[in-house]
């Protein structure tokens, strides 16, 4: 606890280690399908494993429900239903989406901030399946994020969006990692 007066330059929400945030908000990722390409899940895990430092974090995996013979519609509504099962009613959700608001990495580490001081549950990120998310989801989102208008695999997409928050983390901390 601060007892000189003076104030840190980052937020309340990072001063303290996450097991002591009065906050209780956890960032979780969420991804349908699993890392299959070991590059790429090295990259995830070295960024996963950076988070916790700051804030809760958990990085979750939905089960691929790819299917012989099922359709594109029902592909995505059978995700979404692992998606809605995961999300709790007072979390917000983000959808990672093609069609979502651009953030610079400073605007996102402020979005935390705001969410981290005001959520006492969890900020869920959310990266779908190849054919997006079904209607429910859509509805169920509270934001929708472009991470680019370029399009990434969904294992690249995952990887972008955890150096991501690790970076918002650093920013909020005024740790040396992000250069304007």
């Amino acid at each position: 606890m601060l007892t000189d007066g003076n104030i840190p330059p980052y937020p309340l929400s990072l001063r303290l280690k996450p097991q002591e945030n009065p906050f209780f908000m956890k960032i979780v990722l969420l991804a349908v399908g699993e890392m299959k390409e070991p590059p790429l899940r090295e990259l995830m895990q070295r960024y996963a494993s950076r988070i916790p430092h700051y804030m809760p974090f958990e990085a979750v995996s939905l089960p691929d429900v790819r299917a012989r013979g099922i359709s594109e519609d029902e592909q995505r509504r059978r995700e979404g239903e692992a998606i809605l099962g995961r999300v709790a009613p007072g979390d917000t959700v983000v959808l990672l989406d093609e069609r979502g608001r651009e953030m610079t990495s400073r605007e996102l580490a402020s979005f935390i901030d705001r969410k981290a001081s005001t959520l006492a549950r969890n900020l869920v990120f959310v990266i779908g399946g190849p054919y997006g998310f079904s209607p429910a989801v859509y509805d169920r989102a509270d934001m929708k994020l472009g991470l680019s208008r370029l399009t990434f695999t969904h294992e690249m997409a995952r990887v972008l969006t955890a150096e991501q928050l690790y970076r918002a983390m650093t920013i909020l901390r005024g740790e040396p990692y992000h250069h304007d």
